[in-house]
């Protein structure tokens, strides 16, 4: 298990040293290596018996429960310690292949047999948790098959890892864009200074004014206007969903605190929650998901389709001309996100951002056709995005259909091989 509350405190924490496994770092293939905390090395002797190493899997048994991480061999440290919700599993590894129990523990046979005795009464957690886990029940074949069926796997989750890392990049892309059209300004100085705007063509160019102009958010381009929040967006537009129907669902774990992606929706009987279509951003106003990063951009329903989510997401549409995904980028924007934060209010721990408090946040406004080029430009790269995404999803469910199949038998090694480069190819 991770240590007791009274031993790592914040005051223990590092900008160094040896890093701290939470619940963030269970969020990607195989475990996550972006770290905010770090013992020293003193410290996490302390903890010897809270130390994970590579081939360790990491479990969630408090918070959002369900994630599952493996360190690979090839991991960034050679040790690290898990938080307080988080234990670590070590392996004999003469019979058993760590990799097959991670993607055992990440199927959904495994979610089912790891959340079997969970409590949600205040903290969702995992009753009894080391008893629990060690009592799960898996199947598993001779060492040499085991190794087999986790080599497809792997071939697999290299190829959605690389999905990824191409969406963050094309992502981060469509956000400096953003930052440079619309925050920095820097077609218009470009031209101030008789230069071409760099990354466009001359027609697009030919769209900026040559000047900035005084105003109450500082210099914007001439021609532009400062308009609030409210002004421009749709703030929870209304949708249309009856009550009782069954329609995509998302929860608030559903939505990932660094891309416009969200986990696949389940179909859940409408209740009570934020309703969104295609086109809107979700963004979270409550803490700590705010503070987190948590939001996503809607393109994963049809195009007559209305979903429905928590009811602490926000939902956020830009009005026309300005392009839907420009809402995603503004929320993605620091400055944007500083505000929102900063004007959260309520009871401690459950602060919230309202609607009309964040609907005064001020921004610079651009003519239509400007708006309407930089949705020309971004609107690839959000497709992109979204069939990168789908095509993630379509593998990880391959290998999470095989693997039960593999199990028991009814598929062979060589069906699944075929299966898996099929799906590649």
């Amino acid at each position: 298990m991770g240590p007791f509350g009274s031993n790592i405190k914040a005051e223990n924490f590092t900008t160094s040293g040896v890093p701290v496994i939470k619940g963030g770092n269970l969020n990607g293939t195989y475990i996550n290596e972006t770290f905010t905390d770090f013992l020293t090395e003193d410290k996490a002797a302390e903890l010897a018996s809270s130390k994970a190493r590579p081939l360790d899997i990491v479990i969630t048994h408090r918070g959002t429960l369900g994630q599952v991480g493996l360190i690979p061999e090839n991991s960034k440290y050679p040790e690290y310690i898990v938080s307080q919700s988080q234990l670590k599993l070590s392996f004999d590894r003469s019979c058993v292949d760590p990799y097959f129990i991670y993607y055992f523990l990440r199927s959904p046979l495994g979610q089912q047999r790891l959340l079997v005795n969970t409590s949600q009464v205040g903290v969702p957690a995992i009753a009894q948790a080391l008893t629990t886990i060690r009592q799960i029940k898996i199947d598993l074949p001779r060492l040499s098959m085991q190794s087999s069926i986790c080599s497809i796997f792997r071939i697999l989750d290299d190829r959605i890892t690389l999905l990824r890392e191409t969406n963050s990049t094309l992502e981060a892309i469509a956000q400096a864009l953003f930052k440079s059209w619309f925050v920095d300004f820097d077609p218009v100085r470009a031209k101030m200074e008789g230069r071409a705007p760099e990354g466009m063509d001359e027609a697009t160019a030919a769209l900026f004014p040559d000047a900035l102009v005084e105003s109450e958010l500082g210099l914007v381009p001439k021609g532009w206007r400062v308009a609030s929040l409210a002004d421009v967006f749709e703030i929870n537009p209304s949708r249309r969903l009856q009550k009782g129907s069954v329609a995509s669902y998302l929860d608030m774990a559903s939505l990932a605190t660094s891309s416009h992606c969200v986990e696949a929706p389940i179909q859940r009987e409408m209740g009570s929650g934020a309703k969104f279509q295609n086109g809107d951003t979700l963004l979270a106003r409550i803490t700590p998901c705010l503070e987190n990063g948590k939001c996503a951009f809607v393109d994963f329903l049809d195009d007559d389709q209305i979903g429905w989510g928590s009811t602490e997401f926000l939902v956020l549409r830009p009005k026309a001309p300005l392009p839907e995904y420009l809402g995603y980028l503004l929320c993605r924007h620091p400055a944007f996100r500083k505000y929102a934060i900063q004007s959260m209010s309520g009871t401690s721990g459950r602060q919230r951002i309202q609607n009309d408090v964040l609907g005064r946040y001020l921004l610079s406004v651009p003519d239509r056709e400007i708006a309407l080029a930089f949705g020309r430009v971004v609107g690839p790269l959000q497709q992109s995005i979204a069939a990168n995404h789908e095509t993630a999803q379509t593998f990880a469910n391959l290998r999470d259909t095989l693997l039960p199949r593999l199990i028991s038998g009814q598929l062979r090694l060589p069906e699944a091989q075929a299966a898996a480069e099929e799906a590649l190819a």
